[in-house]
């Protein structure tokens, strides 16, 4: 190895991090009990998140904190006050996936350093120069890609000076991270907001291939692929896990480090992964790394699969061996958990131990004397500082040590804790300026902060909530309506109304091929929507179709796609899923990549909406009717539910695929098993999502209300009366409220669920 890679460990509480440390970690990740995406992780207390920057740091691993979810409105005043705290608390780094903290820290808290969430689906060289612009300096890559689509990623990224990060062991989701709505959906608890309950490891009515949990992935490991790794460049090999517990952390951490440090030694690698195998797993698989998608990824199991295992290994038949087996692995469990216990007995994170002394005589300086102890109470430093001017004869007022007490006693509480203030070397009756003795305790500060400078608090001004982009005589008119096709017979309904028409692109496009270009050109009238995901010669069409059109605007859920839009001046849209929830990321939008308007999240209720502030000439739109996505995944659900004869996916599946089904889960729930012709493989949920009251609700906020008549994800529903359904919501929106019935009695199965518990 001609670098040393990184290794990133995950820290899901102290324990773990300890385990993390002593096994070989250069970094570990971890959350504190706000603003993670691992809500079911123990996570630290700030206080102990100081404690564990103060113990990384001694062994050289790095500590970053995880930021990684979308962020309410109401919740911007606790998140600058968090970042507040960070930028004085030593941390390396941050994980961020909402827009609006990208704006909030390169304008007010710019010594923090932000590394992109996997939360924002990092896949093409457009969202890297995104990333990089809005101020990202590392991102971590789809885990779906394939080794030379993260070779090449790697290689554009380091030429825009961005690192690049990517998951070699852990679980898989078989999601795109960040496009995964399933728990949001079924069970109210949103992935972006690190509330996955885990529902693609739910269990389904059997399948028609015999499968009762037809989404669930095996575990990743890329543990022998190492070489490829580092061919490809990377800076940074992540260990999924901050729900593991320590002995799971170190356990796996310890098997990367004697891997990487055999390879950087020898060029070889280990051939024994055995120690992976007796922690929780449910198999393993490399394939999205190696790019062949089969249904071997899968496993009809969730749950811990190292006692199968160790038993197969044995090749065990007998109840005598099966027994015998079992009890080997628990053995060597317990092995590895002594062989923790004994690393980690002397590492503590308890907070550092003062004693203040203060001496000094009239015509001398002020001395102060910090003696910093360890948690059990040994001496580690000791600090001098002395007051500029000497102490004096008091004339007006006398320093009283109640008044130094009361100075000197709460400063940086979360890293240490005053257990003695002495001022028996100190003379009475004397005097000093309350400037002199400020400057001390900021001395003593700077001291104890790591001779690194106290930033101090920044008060972010709150943000004015402009008007709407003023158009024709009024900019007090009534929201107007857009709609989204995805099919040239759709095309007629350019002629039943005057609402804006999206066109829906497909995720994946023949190579050279006009067809879209065409029918935008033909079809002027048609705007441009552009898929979330674009990976590889797909985003590069999709490129092509914006550098042959031209068109006046588009919308896209893709940020490689907005990066190209506003390097061609071309006024863009933010869609529907690039998870805006907040006022910042709207700012971020607009201030860096020239944006002209976003939709806001439907993952949020009413309350979560209303207060956000719109920036100048922005506009703002909402889905009011739409099929519900779960989840969009570059795996195949029709290979473990309906089947296929492929035995793995081909570059051509996507294009020519128009298989569909239902899966339902034991609770009886279908859900709809559906594609574009050219898309991902995507499931929905059974209703529709229709929402009326936010017409009247929020008419003063939104500029456009949106409804998607495609006919995808609809699963085996009967197609609706398109232009009676554009009739209808003209209605509603332009304030006939008695249309509402009527839509009601066409879209029967429908839920505005998430509009009423947001998130």
């Amino acid at each position: 190895m001609n670098k040393q890679i990184e290794l990133l460990a995950p820290g899901g509480d102290v324990e773990a991090i300890k385990g993390a440390i002593v096994a070989g970690a250069n970094a570990v990740y971890c959350g504190l009990d706000v603003f993670n995406a691992r809500n079911r992780a123990t996570n630290l207390s700030f206080d102990e998140l100081c404690g564990v920057l103060r113990l990384a740091h001694q062994h050289d691993c790095e500590v970053f904190l995880t930021l990684n979810v979308v962020i309410l409105e109401q919740e911007l005043p606790s998140l600058i006050k968090l970042l507040n705290k960070l930028v004085n608390s030593g941390l390396d780094g941050i994980i961020v996936q909402d827009l609006g903290t990208f704006n909030l820290v390169k304008k007010y808290f710019p010594s923090l350093d932000l590394h992109a969430s996997t939360q924002l689906t990092t896949h093409n060289e457009g969202q890297i120069q995104f990333l990089s612009k809005i101020g990202a300096s590392r991102v971590n890559l789809s885990r779906e890609l394939n080794l030379d689509e993260v070779k090449s990623l790697t290689r554009f990224a380091h030429d825009h000076d961005v690192l690049t990060e990517v998951f070699v062991h852990g679980s898989l989701c078989i999601a795109f991270s960040g496009q995964c709505y399933s728990s949001s959906v079924s069970v109210g608890n949103s992935g972006n907001r690190g509330r996955c309950s885990q529902a693609c490891r739910d269990e389904y009515e059997t399948t028609a291939t015999g499968n009762n949990f037809p989404l669930n992935l095996k575990d990743n490991s890329a543990y022998f692929d190492l070489p490829e790794l580092v061919d490809a460049g990377v800076d940074s090999l992540k260990i999924e896990g901050r729900i593991k517990g320590a002995h799971y952390v170190y356990t796996v951490v310890d098997s990367w480090r004697k891997q990487m440090d055999k390879f950087e030694q020898t060029g070889r690698l280990l051939e024994d992964d055995s120690n992976l195998h007796k922690v929780f797993n449910r198999d393993f698989t490399n394939s999205f790394l190696k790019g062949d998608l089969t249904k071997d990824m899968f496993i009809d199991n969730p749950r811990d699969h190292s006692v199968e295992h160790a038993v197969t290994k044995s090749q065990a038949v007998s109840i005598v061996h099966i027994h015998k087996a079992k009890q080997d692995l628990y053995e060597d469990k317990n092995k590895i958990g002594d062989e923790l216990a004994d690393k980690i007995k002397g590492l503590n994170i308890d907070k550092q131990q003062l004693n203040l002394v203060f001496s000094g005589q009239v015509g001398e300086p002020l001395v102060l004397t910090i003696q910093v102890k360890t948690a059990n109470g040994q001496d580690e430093t000791t600090h001098v500082i002395e007051s500029a001017e000497p102490l004096k004869n008091p004339t007006q007022s006398t320093l009283d040590t109640n008044a130094i007490k009361k100075r000197f006693k709460g400063f940086n509480k979360a890293r240490y804790t005053i257990e003695a203030i002495d001022f028996s070397r100190l003379a009475d009756n004397i005097s000093l300026p309350f400037k002199e003795l400020a400057r001390l305790k900021n001395k003593a500060a700077f001291l104890l902060n790591d001779s690194v400078e106290i930033l101090r608090d920044v008060d972010v001004p709150p943000l004015l909530n402009h008007p709407k982009v003023e158009e024709g005589s009024s900019i007090d008119k009534k929201p107007s309506m857009s709609i989204l096709i995805a099919d040239e017979k759709d095309l007629h309904l350019c002629e039943v109304t005057e609402a804006d028409i999206y066109f829906k692109l497909p995720e994946s496009f023949k190579k050279g091929c006009t067809k879209y270009i065409d029918l935008f050109l033909q079809n002027p009238r048609l705007i441009p929507w552009f898929p979330a995901v674009l990976i590889g010669k797909d985003y590069q069409e999709a490129v092509n179709v914006l550098k042959h059109v031209r068109p006046k605007r588009i919308v896209t859920n893709n940020t490689g796609i907005a990066y190209k839009a506003f390097e061609m001046g071309i006024d863009w849209v933010a869609g529907p899923f690039l998870n805006t929830t907040n006022s910042y990321a709207l700012l971020t939008l607009q201030e860096t990549l020239n944006c002209s308007g976003a939709f806001i999240s439907n993952e949020i209720n009413r309350m979560q909406i209303k207060n956000i502030a719109r920036p100048k000439n922005f506009k703002l739109l909402y889905s009011i009717y739409h099929p519900i996505l779960m989840m969009t995944s570059r795996q195949c659900f029709f290979q473990q539910t309906v089947g296929c004869k492929k035995p793995s996916i081909e570059d051509g599946c996507m294009l020519k695929c128009q298989k569909a089904t239902t899966i339902t889960n034991v609770k009886g729930v279908s859900f709809a098993i559906d594609k574009q012709k050219g898309g991902y493989p995507s499931i929905y949920n059974d209703e529709q999502f229709l929402n009326l009251d936010v017409v009247n609700d929020l008419a003063d906020l939104f500029d456009e209300f949106f409804i998607d008549l495609t006919n995808i994800g609809a699963g085996s529903k009967e197609e609706q009366n398109k232009t009676q359904l554009i009739d209808s919501f003209e209605q509603i929106i332009s304030g006939q409220k008695a249309a509402k019935q009527q839509l009601n009695q066409m879209v029967p199965v429908s839920t505005m669920a998430q509009y009423r518990q947001g998130l």
